[in-house]
């Protein structure tokens, strides 16, 4: 059965002589997706926080999949806590809303400003919940060595967003431009 032939059916009540008889009709699955939300942390050199988890290889920005009925957002400051030991004020106007797909369905990626890090808050980072191994800053240049490619776009888009002062959207990190004509 594909996602069209669903059985999933839509009624409605339709006047008929007089009576209400019950309609069924059939109606397309709605989209659904995962959602994954992450923070982008500067530097005062402007390098990008990255961190690494202890489940997988490679780095990552701090975050991840936002959990039934909690906003992105809630789900971005959740994460900071659990992997990073507290929460710093982030942005709630994300820099890039990406869609993507993959095997396991849609993902909605937001990624949001989390501003310019000091010393203190640094310093501070506690990995309470053992996923997180080590955090560093990377320069932007050397996201390639770091980061998977969907990734060092995205944050690369993060970052032009962050100093036009708007947010992006993009489709597979890569920004979607407006049709002309």
């Amino acid at each position: 059965m594909t996602r069209r032939d669903s059985p999933r059916r839509d009624h409605a009540q339709v006047a008929y002589g007089g009576y209400a008889a019950l309609v069924t009709a059939p109606h397309p699955e709605i989209a659904r997706c995962r959602l994954s939300a992450g923070v982008l942390f500067l530097d005062a050199a402007g390098r990008a926080m990255l961190v690494k988890p202890t489940y997988k290889p490679g780095w990552e920005i701090p975050g991840g999949f936002v959990e039934p009925g909690e906003s992105p957002l809630s789900g971005c400051q959740r994460e900071l806590k659990e992997e990073l030991g507290r929460t710093w004020p982030v942005h709630p106007h994300p820099l890039v809303v990406d869609w993507t797909t993959n095997d396991r369905g849609d993902i909605l990626l937001f990624v949001f400003d989390g501003g310019v890090l000091d010393d203190d808050d640094i310093n501070g980072m506690v990995f309470a919940d053992g996923e997180i191994s080590e955090a560093k800053f990377v320069e932007p240049a050397a996201f390639d060595q770091h980061l998977p490619p969907g990734l060092t776009r995205r944050l690369r888009l993060a970052l032009r967003a962050r100093g036009q002062q708007r947010g992006l959207y993009a489709e597979h990190a890569t920004e979607a431009i407006r049709p002309t004509g």
